[in-house]
């Protein structure tokens, strides 16, 4: 089995990535940075979606599995001290036969950004958010090319269904299942009075519908992929819609979503 590890670069994770490394190399598996079949994240979260944008070239043939290193995350299934026994599984057990891991995929969203200058295309893990940098932003937002409403506020985040529980459960919105293919638009601090009207809530669209969003003014807007931030001053639209492709995970125990749910904000 091939693998590749990218670490959150502390001393801690550091230690760890080096320590794998070892233990990969007594059980026989190949360190490979250009085609792993395996992406092991050593950090936290957003290690995560640093690995997924870093592999996202590969991700119909690459499987993740996430090693924490602080707080539990939604991500890693791991703890730091657990590093041996995920090697072993993934090499096989002890009398050599292989462990057949499962494999759980998750949606993304699909970006399509039209600028003046030309087109951008990205896939987001988590959500996708686009906001003013210097004053209200104004955009017009259509589902399945019929106007919906004219937002003016802080701005909008469209997120998946596991990047549900990160920035848009704070601005109030939903938690998905990741079974469920769809995505979700949530308002930032949207003005509403007796002039200006929005929705209020949060949408859930399925994976058959898609969103645009047009800038209707002159602004500087800060568009934010997951952990990639664009500044843009000449937006035309963006497009958002279920992708086609999803994440995998490697799954070498049980651990359902609404367990991760309740031990990040419950437990």
């Amino acid at each position: 089995m091939r693998y590749y590890v990218l670490d959150r670069g502390d001393q801690l994770s550091l230690e760890l990535a080096e320590s794998f490394h070892k233990l990969a190399a007594d059980q026989g598996l190949i360190r490979d940075a250009e085609s792993p079949d395996i992406v092991v994240s050593i950090g936290g979260d957003g290690t995560m979606l640093h690995a997924f944008h870093s592999f996202m070239d590969r991700i119909a043939s690459t499987a993740f599995v996430g090693v924490h290193t602080g707080h539990l995350g939604f991500y890693a299934d791991w703890k730091a001290d657990e590093i041996p026994e995920l090697v072993q599984m993934m090499a096989g057990n002890p009398e050599g036969s292989r462990l057949e891991p499962r494999i759980v995929q998750y949606p993304l969203v699909d970006l399509e950004i039209v600028k003046h200058s030309g087109v951008l295309k990205h896939v987001c893990l988590n959500e996708f958010t686009l906001k003013s940098v210097d004053g209200t932003v104004v955009l017009q937002v259509d589902i399945n090319d019929h106007m919906f409403e004219m937002f003016r506020g802080d701005g909008i985040c469209v997120s998946t269904p596991s990047g549900s529980t990160a920035y848009n459960k704070s601005l109030g919105g939903a938690m998905i299942h990741p079974s469920i293919e769809a995505f979700q638009i949530s308002e930032i601090a949207s003005i509403n009075n007796r002039v200006f009207r929005t929705m209020g809530s949060s949408l859930v669209l399925p994976n058959h519908h898609h969103c645009d969003i047009y800038s209707r003014k002159e602004q500087n807007l800060l568009l934010t992929v997951d952990h990639i931030n664009l500044r843009v001053s000449d937006l035309i639209s963006v497009r958002c819609k279920v992708a086609e492709q999803k994440i995998s995970f490697v799954r070498y125990r049980p651990f359902p979503f609404w367990t991760r749910v309740r031990n990040a904000f419950l437990d």
